[in-house]
């Protein structure tokens, strides 16, 4: 049976609509911060919000569905830095361009720990693991893209592979390093080291 995948109710297309949806969001951040998955309402959200609990259901079902949208938000901040280093590839030195590029996701992570707290809820259910998958691989799409010019040897197919195992090992060592008591520096080394590492091999297997 496939799990579902959760989307919101409607997305706003006026801009009153935009700022009460964007508004809901943000506070949804800093709750789920605050008390964590288990102890997040969609009413708490609400009244944080200054919000009727009836605006909130128009867009989103449950707070399942919000999660899901939190972490839709973040891979848009991950496109981003993915594009602002498009101009850097080809380049001759792409050792240094993914150790800079590592360099700039592990500041988006220490820049917002609410990152790591979104990754954690959307592990809760078989439907919010699912719609994070899909919007992994949508973020993978455009990682093999990059890849293209950094592993020309490598087939098409395997290249799609290896973009969906990077886009997961990546945010998952992320998200390691940024726990209580990980020293984050160390696990940035090793996560560098990992995707050098691979992408070497790809190019002699």
């Amino acid at each position: 049976m496939t799990a579902e995948i959760l989307e919101p109710r409607r997305r706003p297309t006026q801009e009153r609509s935009h700022k009460k949806f964007d508004h809901l969001l943000l506070v949804s951040r800093e709750l789920l911060l605050d008390v964590g998955f288990e102890s997040f309402t969609c009413e708490e959200v609400a009244s944080r919000a200054g919000l009727p609990i009836g605006t909130l259901y128009q867009f989103f079902q449950n707070k399942y569905v919000i999660v899901c949208e939190l972490d839709r938000v973040d891979a848009v901040a991950v496109r981003q830095e993915l594009a602002s280093f498009a101009n850097a590839i080809p380049t001759l030195d792409w050792l240094k361009f993914v150790d800079r590029l590592v360099d700039h996701m592990a500041a988006l992570w220490v820049g917002d720990p609410s990152r790591r707290a979104v990754w954690l809820a959307v592990q809760s259910t078989p439907a919010t693991r699912a719609t994070a998958a899909v919007t992994e691989r949508e973020l993978a799409v455009e990682v093999a893209r990059f890849l293209a010019p950094l592993t020309p040897g490598t087939p098409r197919e395997r290249r799609t592979i290896m973009a969906e195992v990077l886009v997961h090992v990546v945010y998952s060592m992320l998200n390691f390093s940024i726990r209580d008591g990980q020293e984050h520096s160390e696990s940035i080394i090793e996560l560098k080291r990992l995707v050098a590492s691979y992408l070497l091999s790809a190019e002699h297997t």
